[in-house]
């Protein structure tokens, strides 16, 4: 499973923003959820398939989150910016 994974320690009023190369789901998740990902197993998450860049995602809580960037199984890559707009 090929994938871009970032990882933040976030207050309830940041925002994570994601630029994209080209459409790719982008997916917020917390620790467990992260660990359910990347072993195949059904997890949630906020975000999904972005169309258009720059991607905005708000946690809905503080603490650790995971952005993870993937095409989804496609073939290809993606290239990525990552960064966190504080107290956005």
């Amino acid at each position: 499973m090929n994938f871009l994974h970032y990882e933040f320690d976030l207050s309830s009023d940041d925002v994570v923003e994601v630029t994209l190369d080209k459409q790719a789901n982008v997916l917020l998740m917390d620790d467990p959820n992260f660990a359910a990902y990347r072993s195949g197993r059904q997890h949630h998450y906020y975000g999904g398939l972005a169309k258009s860049s720059p991607v905005r995602l708000a946690p809905p809580h503080a603490g650790h989150w995971h952005v993870v960037i993937d095409l989804g199984g496609y073939a290809g890559t993606v290239q990525a910016s990552v960064r966190v707009l504080q107290g956005a």
